[in-house]
């Protein structure tokens, strides 16, 4: 679990293929230079596991579903990804939950400049759309953002300008593919309310049977 709070940019200096899958190296200047074997790193908000470690840098498998459904199949050496640890138990919760699933490839629609701030439009498919909400929370490349507005299916995002510093998002250009992962919170509900039967109990009655 991860807050889309990026801790730092790291750098991929290899991809290997295996097995219709990745593996890859990235370099990092985190504040734990080597990272422990097994723990998780959401790579531009895509959740691995570290597989091998050093001084600076550490290796992780990415699964043939994970290439197919995220931006991480099409890395190169050189490309710039945003790194944020697992979330520890008892942290402050600074962003939002963040599972590091990612849920579609989007891109970026627009950006404009407002002053000191940034509004970014992503195009997210439609099929996401039920799952975001004015003022709600979406992850983009593993960044935590408050949605501004949605129209269609661009969903707006004003950026701070330590956010677009700090991260990958101030390198983005118009048409650049990024990975989104819709909030938590809205695909339980989805969930739990499939088994609404409105002829035999009401919205109240099914989430409390759910969750009690």
């Amino acid at each position: 679990m991860f807050t889309g709070l990026v801790e730092g940019v790291g750098e991929v200096v290899d991809a290997q293929g295996q097995s219709q899958g990745l593996v890859l190296k990235i370099a990092h200047t985190l504040s734990d230079p080597v990272l422990p074997v097994g723990e998780s790193v959401a790579v531009s908000g895509a959740c691995l596991t570290v597989t091998e470690t050093g001084e600076g840098w550490f290796k992780a498998d990415v699964s043939p579903e994970t290439v197919n459904r995220t931006t991480l199949g099409r890395v190169r050496p050189g490309t710039r990804v945003n790194l944020e640890r697992a979330l520890a138990l008892g942290d402050r919760l600074h962003g939002h939950l963040v599972t590091g699933h990612v849920d579609a490839v989007g891109r970026v629609g627009g950006i404009e400049r407002q002053g000191d701030f940034t509004l970014y439009r992503f195009t997210i498919p439609s099929e996401l759309l039920p799952y975001v909400a004015v003022k709600g929370s979406i992850a983009i490349d593993g960044i935590s953002l408050t949605v501004a507005g949605i129209q269609g299916k661009i969903v707006s995002t004003a950026v701070i300008p330590r956010t677009a510093s700090v991260t990958t998002l101030g390198e983005r250009s118009v048409g650049d593919e990024v990975n989104v992962e819709v909030d938590l919170i809205a695909r339980y509900l989805e969930s739990l309310l499939r088994s609404y039967d409105p002829q035999k109990r009401t919205v109240e009655a099914t989430l409390r049977a759910a969750l009690w």
